[in-house]
């Protein structure tokens, strides 16, 4: 990528990137915790893109939107679709970049505006990472083949499949997602219309302290849609584009209101 990373040149030369999804040390279920798990696998996200702008930081102290960033978004889809095509799974979303005070090769991506998320075992052993392979005191240090329980690492590999997959046969995700609403007893929302040939669009809504999205609406090949009776005070709002073959596209909170 002529000496510059990827992240910088997908940005120069206009990339459109859905996310990213980094995925490190998968294959451990044994954590230096103690606990032993092969279901569970953590999902890192920051809230909002580090590189927004003051105004969008004054709409969100007025609108909301402290958790509903492009890669929280992301890693909710990630949660949804593994929970849907995968039950086995316990996947556990994290909200913090990375592990505390650490970062992954997702951050690039991040500080340049992308969606971005880490996806990695649940429970670490540090015993195994980033040291030299030897024994002290009865403690065998360092990441060896005996130390990756290769069916845990297959399940990761395949919630990755499945999302990539999601996502690639989705349409594409709604843009100018605007919301209006105040002061009235219903919530409005309009978005400009996807490219091809879809099936719609549907409405999600969740009360502000859930981390999940909880309701939804088909609302059919429209640009614009009232929910009667749902108070906007009362909830968060996003759209998601839906194929005719039932994929959907990562949910797109509102960026900007009308009246």
């Amino acid at each position: 990528f002529g000496g510059k990373g990827l992240a910088e040149y997908a940005k120069e030369n206009d990339w459109e990137i859905i996310g990213v999804l980094n995925n490190d040390m998968i294959g451990n279920i044994e954590g230096v915790d103690g606990v032993i798990d092969n279901r569970t696998f953590r999902i890192f996200s920051e809230p909002v893109p580090p590189n927004e702008s003051e105004r969008e930081r004054t709409m969100r102290r007025f609108y909301g939107g402290e958790v509903d960033g492009i890669s929280r978004q992301l890693a909710r889809y990630v949660h949804t679709t593994t929970e849907t095509y995968m039950p086995e799974m316990n996947p556990m979303m994290i909200y913090r970049l990375d592990r505390f005070g650490r970062g992954g090769h997702h951050r690039p991506f991040n500080d340049l505006g992308f969606a971005g998320i880490r996806i990695m075992e649940a429970h670490e052993n540090y015993n195994r990472q980033h040291q030299d392979i030897r024994t002290e005191n009865g403690i065998e240090y360092g990441d060896v083949i005996e130390g990756v329980n290769f069916n845990y690492a297959k399940k990761l590999t395949a919630v990755n499949a499945i999302n990539m997959a999601s996502l690639a046969w989705a349409p594409p995700a709604p843009k100018n997602v605007e919301i209006g609403g105040i002061v009235e007893p219903s919530a409005k929302l309009r978005w400009d219309k996807v490219e091809g040939d879809i099936a719609g669009y549907k409405i999600y809504w969740r009360e502000t302290t859930e981390a999940q999205w909880q309701y939804s609406r088909f609302v059919g090949d429209v640009s614009e849609f009232t929910l009667d009776g749902i108070v906007i005070d009362n909830f968060f709002f996003g759209v998601a584009a839906v194929g005719k073959d039932g994929h959907e596209s990562v949910v797109v909170f509102p960026s900007g209101v009308f009246r």
